[in-house]
């Protein structure tokens, strides 16, 4: 593979709504490129970007895949992207590292909201964006339509470039309405040929659109255009190019992505008019001073680079993948972890096409490689020249929206499932594991159940580790509303020497922030000294089980006032059964209660939908807390029971389209309304009775 300059560059992520044809696509470019000899298929398992076991199982692209296409001598790392919601976080390092996103569109569906919410990030990156309207050869598609629906969303900076010659089955090629020259054909076959006499109002409209856009993009170029009402072709390109850059301009190309028709003519444009990575600032800190760096995108600058993904594979062994944002690194450099402070010497440097490894002897500012076995390195970690130190702010991965327990299928592989679910977690940011403290569960979190159910697979394809997913256990809690004062008292005569016991033991409510006071207020020596830690210490044991439904006790004060001893059969043991008896009675009349998590929610979602959530909050016995407007978006906040919150993130992607998000973190405990808790009581008294039997 050649040796490519920042200049030659072009560093682009394929995004958009699931199923529109960016994993297609990718291919169609493979093919017009000549890199690969045959185009794959999604539906066949061929493709090169979707090569994971899941990924061809499900027909669908659960990675973010790099794929470099070596085109006219230029270099293009098309990263194609998932589309579906639950793998989100495939989309946030590869926005680190591009500097344009194309946004594929299905010229028969439209405009869907992973579009739009693809769009949304983009904006957030600042790169520049392209629309290809896809899917031209299917029946009733219509590049028009779709086009205007792109222009009511983002403004009449959208501007057609490849206007569509046919469509459905008609669709033979495409006009470039910048050249005004017109090709038909694929890959090593496309061709020039005359441009159709039926289409010149249209190829004039959308020049029209592209001078007045071009205009829009340069206040020189603006005054001219009211002057003289037109511009140079020279200075609408100029223009053009600018809009591109700073956003103002969108183009948009007709295509038809498994066909090929299009494909070599959108890789033209994208040629000449995305921006390469030569020049882009960087900033970050030096990790030993904590001063604030900046690098340039330049040969000359000292070596810096971002790892945005890491793939992790038993045979192959953990990749690195990452974008030198300055310098050059070769394949003995030796470098610096900017994180952990470790420099190694570079023992494999890689481009990666799919899942294939290609050698290379160094990369240059503003390519994409991978480096092999830096076991100290994880994503979001930035490798540097160690006589140069920078480091660079860390991906904002979106935090879990939904957690399950999980157990090993398999007793005694428990070390064999948890290492491969660390591995994968190193792999994707967007998954966590943690251990849950309260139930001593341990969770599994992601975005969405599918995200859960694709872990779970790759667990078993990669690391041949079995797991078992179920809802997490609720960590209810109990406490008493009224103080009540209780004897516990033990007394057993059998061979020899007795057992004997006797407390007097007043249990009154406390803050529930408190688990649990223990009061010695015993006087005379009714208790001896020394068994009034045995009495704390049955409580103490006791508490963890409550007497409603065998949940931990929390928010307990408990006062030893008074008892009895006898000098022979009295001993440690019995004072602690004395103590249990007084805290089943006792607690069992102090008005003992349910207590339940009560989570603090904020939901963002479209204003249409206001009304939906309003309402599906209160029947989750969620209370509004307030309402707020930001961007655009209404910010709902609102306290909801854990347990009503289990499939939120599933339930709120069907009232909004997939246009609504939440986080949650929790607020405190408060009673469980009578009903509910009489189930939650129902439910534990038969979980206890199934585990007798």
């Amino acid at each position: 593979m050649a040796d490519y300059k920042a200049t030659t560059i072009r560093n682009i992520a394929l995004m958009g709504h699931g199923g529109e044809g960016k994993t297609t696509l990718t291919e169609a470019m493979l093919f017009a490129a000549g890199v690969i000899d045959r185009q794959g298929r999604v539906e066949d398992g061929n493709t090169v970007s979707d090569y994971d076991p899941e990924e061809i199982r499900r027909g669908i692209s659960i990675n973010a895949s790099v794929i470099p296409i070596d085109y006219n001598g230029l270099m293009f790392n098309v990263i194609d992207i998932p589309g579906y919601f639950d793998f989100i976080g495939e989309i946030m390092g590869p926005l680190r590292v591009v500097e344009s996103a194309i946004f594929v569109v299905s010229a028969v569906g439209g405009t869907a909201v992973g579009t739009e919410k693809a769009m949304q990030r983009a904006i957030k990156h600042d790169v520049s964006k392209f629309f290809c309207i896809n899917q031209m050869d299917r029946e009733h598609a219509d590049f028009y339509k779709v086009l205007q629906q792109l222009r009511d969303l983002y403004g009449t900076g959208v501007c057609p470039v490849l206007l569509p010659i046919g469509d459905a089955a008609s669709f033979s090629g495409v006009v470039n309405v910048l050249e005004n020259k017109a090709y038909t054909g694929v890959g090593k076959n496309r061709k020039e040929i005359p441009v159709p006499a039926d289409m010149g109002e249209k190829i004039k409209e959308a020049y029209d659109a592209i001078m007045e856009a071009a205009a829009g993009a340069e206040d020189e170029l603006m005054e001219k255009y009211f002057e003289a009402g037109e511009l140079e072709h020279d200075e609408i390109l100029r223009g053009f190019r600018i809009g591109v850059l700073n956003g103002s301009v969108i183009p948009a190309a007709a295509c038809s992505a498994l066909t090929g028709i299009g494909v070599g003519s959108l890789m033209d444009v994208m040629h000449a008019y995305l921006p390469s990575p030569v020049g882009e600032e960087h900033f970050g800190k030096n990790p030993l001073t904590g001063e604030d760096e900046k690098r340039l995108c330049e040969n000359d600058q000292p070596f810096s680079a971002f790892v945005f993904k890491t793939l992790a594979d038993p045979f192959v062994g953990k990749l690195s993948l990452f974008k030198v944002r300055s310098g050059i690194i070769k394949s003995d450099s030796t470098i610096m972890n900017a994180n952990t402070g470790k420099t190694f010497k570079v023992s494999g440097l890689y481009v990666l096409r799919g899942k294939k490894q290609i050698s290379v002897p160094q990369l240059q500012a503003g390519d994409i490689g991978a480096l092999s076995k830096l076991s100290d390195t994880l994503t979001s970690h930035t490798l540097c020249d160690p006589q140069s130190p920078i480091q660079y702010d860390p991906i904002g991965f979106p935090a879990p929206a939904i957690s399950k327990a999980v157990y090993a299928k398999k007793q005694g592989e428990e070390d064999k499932v948890f290492s491969g679910l660390n591995k994968l977690c190193e792999e994707d940011p967007s998954i966590s594991i943690m251990k849950n403290v309260q139930t001593t569960e341990t969770l599994l979190s992601g975005q969405g159940e599918m995200h859960l159910d694709v872990i779970q697979n790759k667990l078993l394809n990669k690391y041949g580790a079995a797991c078992l997913l179920q809802d997490p256990k609720i960590p209810y809690r109990e406490t008493i509303r009224k103080a009540i004062k209780v004897q516990g008292r033990h007394k057993k005569q059998t061979g020899g020497h007795g057992q004997y016991g006797d407390v007097w033991i007043e249990f009154s409510p406390v803050d529930q922030s408190v688990d649990f006071e223990f009061e010695d207020a015993v006087v005379g020596g009714v208790v001896p000294r020394n068994f009034i830690p045995s009495v704390e210490k049955g409580l103490r044991e006791n508490i963890v089980k409550g007497v409603l439904a065998g949940y931990p006790m929390v928010g307990l004060h408990a006062k030893l006032y008074d008892g009895s001893y006898h000098p022979v059969d009295s001993s440690e043991m019995a004072f602690k059964t004395a103590a249990r008896i007084a805290y089943k009675k006792g607690c069992m009349d102090a008005s003992p209660v349910l207590l339940e998590p009560i989570m603090s929610v904020k939901v963002e979602v479209p204003d249409e939908y206001m009304g939906d959530i309003m309402g599906d909050i209160n029947k989750r016995r969620g209370r509004i807390i307030g309402m707020n407007q930001e961007e655009g978006m209404q910010h709902v906040l609102a306290e909801v029971p854990q347990s009503e919150m289990m499939k939120y993130a599933t339930d709120l992607r069907s009232l909004t389209q997939a246009r609504g998000t939440f986080t949650m973190e929790f607020a405190r405990y408060e009673d469980v309304p009578a009903n509910v808790a009489q189930k939650i009581i129902d439910s534990a008294v038969k979980d206890d009775s199934d585990d007798d039997e």
